[in-house]
């Protein structure tokens, strides 16, 4: 009888970050990546991505449309850590720097099939006045040094105002 290692499966992701709504702002790309446990490995694919830049569209709505593509497969043992898909939203401020309009994080679908995921974004506040007007001074807001943050639950409790 051969003894065999632990037996291992495949997720694979096949989709589009389709479009957003970000209705005060225009001229916005996209950047995902996954985050995932310790058990799990990414065998194909890209595990991170930046989109085009796109504006606003003509119609009622005003989406702004990337149709930008994901294609990804993970192996692993144990389902504990599944993968999230971190997405970071930027665009110009009236400066012309590039700064954060908004993060979100997803768990990748549990079941096989079609899938639409609405993600709701935020951005982070700074947390002092002194902060707030340094940061309107300088142009440039409080962003992530690492976006894989917002997947993460450490530090995301609510303070008391």
């Amino acid at each position: 009888m051969a003894a065999g290692g632990p037996s291992v499966f495949l997720l694979m992701v096949n989709g589009q970050v389709e479009s957003a709504q970000f209705p005060e702002f225009d001229n916005l790309y996209c950047k995902y990546c996954f985050v995932y446990g310790q058990d799990w490995a990414p065998t194909a694919g890209l595990e991170e991505g930046i989109s085009q830049i796109t504006s606003k569209s003509r119609d009622a709505c005003h989406a702004l449309v990337w149709n930008f593509p994901i294609d990804i497969t993970f192996k692993s043992t144990n389902p504990f850590g599944w993968p999230q898909i971190v997405l970071s939203v930027y665009g110009p401020d009236v400066f012309g720097n590039d700064v954060v309009r908004g993060y979100g994080a997803v768990h990748v679908p549990f079941s096989p099939g079609r899938h639409k995921r609405t993600i709701p974004m935020f951005v982070p506040e700074s947390t002092s006045k002194l902060q707030k007007f340094t940061s309107w001074f300088m142009g440039r807001r409080p962003e992530y040094t690492d976006p894989k943050v917002v997947a993460q639950g450490e530090g995301r409790e609510a303070q008391p105002s």
